[in-house]
Formats: C-alpha cells, structure tokens, sequence
C-alpha cells in the first residue's frame, strides 16, 4: 500500500508542510479615516463651486 501524506488535521508534521500565512495588516487608526473623509469632502465642495461658476474668479 502507498504510504499517504498526513492528513491537515493531524498533529504531527502539520506545520512543517503547510505555509506560513502572514499575519494581518493592522487597521487604519479612525483619525486617518476622519482626515480622509473631511478632505474628500473639501475636494468635492471646490470643484463643485468650480464648475457652478462661483470659484477662480479674478481679484481685479
């Protein structure tokens, strides 16, 4: 009979067989989120002034 590799269940050589899975990222702090947020939200406020006529005017 063939001698059949161990199972992924077993204890015993499990770990020398199987890959490594790298560990997980760490979350984004929730400051970075909420400087995201307000600059996405200036970026659209002045190009949606831009394109209703109400920026770049000239000072002169």
């Amino acid at each position: 009979m063939t001698d059949l590799p161990p199972s992924l269940g077993s204890a015993e050589g499990s770990d020398a067989k199987l890959p490594r899975r790298e560990a997980a990222p760490a979350a984004r702090p929730q400051w970075v989120n909420v400087f995201a947020a307000i600059g996405i939200a200036l970026v659209v406020a002045f190009v949606t002034l831009h394109l209703a006529g109400g920026g770049m005017r000239s000072h002169g």
